[in-house]
């Protein structure tokens, strides 16, 4: 075993390694902080601390609430003072939705990450939309969120529509701030666009797409693993795209009014509304 570890050139506490699980009360304590922040994004850790104990008998101090938010990536929405501006070497983009009226399939395409609970660890699910239509363009799931998984799903949108966006709005993570996202769509002639921070009002709609896969398809549900988890999402963004009536779509399917359907004239919102992200929606 010596001489094999040498060969390889890997430590021999390496080669008898065995993983160790994640902590199953650990593991629901971020599935009750991933459903508590879909509630309510503005609760901090001193009143999750509080909700917690209150609602669930769990009682958690607050540097381990805050260790398992960092690692969901869970970030409390507030407005924090601007005493300093970071420089992490990436440029970042307006917000061009601003009073724009998006009236038509590919005119604007969105992209946004969230974490995702499993019986057994977590994972990132990350989605490409239609403004317009709502419709989920491409998707991919993975245990780590990096760039790779939100370029999977890019390519994905772009292999099943063989369409390009006229803008493409993300929010200001690394990972659509890096050099591999930013150059492939300024590649294409995509004009790039970005929330402000803290702003998740600016990409609303698929911030309530989020909203009903994990309430519908995910918290029912607790899949196992990514393979369970995966074979699940595409049954459900299936339904989603191609079955199910969208109300602010006049009853129509998002498959249907990516195609080109014209949308009933009630269900139209007056220009600029819905790019604010002021109007109504309902997925």
């Amino acid at each position: 075993m010596r001489r094999q570890c040498e060969l390889l050139g890997v430590a021999r506490a390496t080669a008898g390694y065995q993983p160790i699980p994640e902590d199953p009360e650990d593991l629901l304590i971020k599935r009750l902080l991933d459903e508590l922040y879909m509630r309510d994004p503005c609760l901090g850790v001193r009143r999750l601390v509080t909700v917690l104990e209150r609602d669930y008998g769990l009682k958690v101090n607050r540097k381990r609430l805050k260790r398992l938010r960092d690692e969901m990536g869970q970030q409390t929405i507030y407005c924090r003072p601007r005493t300093s501006i970071p420089d992490d070497g990436h440029r970042k983009y307006p917000y061009l939705l601003r009073k724009l009226a998006v009236t038509r399939p590919n005119q604007v395409w969105c992209a946004d990450i969230t974490y995702v609970p499993m019986e057994r660890g977590h994972g990132f699910l990350c989605a490409v939309m239609d403004w317009h239509s709502r419709k989920v363009l491409g998707w991919a799931l993975s245990n780590t969120m990096d760039a790779g998984l939100c370029l999977e799903a890019l390519e994905q949108a772009f292999k099943t529509t063989g369409q390009v966006p006229e803008i493409f709005n993300t929010d200001q993570g690394s990972q659509f701030t890096g050099a591999e996202w930013i150059g492939r769509l300024e590649g294409l002639g995509v004009r790039v666009s970005m929330d402000g921070r803290g702003r998740w009002m600016d990409n609303v709609f698929i911030e309530r797409l989020w909203r009903s896969v994990k309430y519908e398809c995910i918290y029912l549900y607790g899949h196992t693993g990514l393979t369970a988890l995966r074979a699940a999402l595409a049954q459900w963004l299936a339904s989603y795209n191609d079955w199910r009536p969208h109300q602010h779509l006049g009853n129509l399917t998002p498959s249907r009014v990516y195609a080109g359907h014209t949308l009933p004239r009630e269900a139209t919102s007056p220009p600029g509304r819905a790019a604010d992200g002021t109007g109504s929606d309902e997925l």
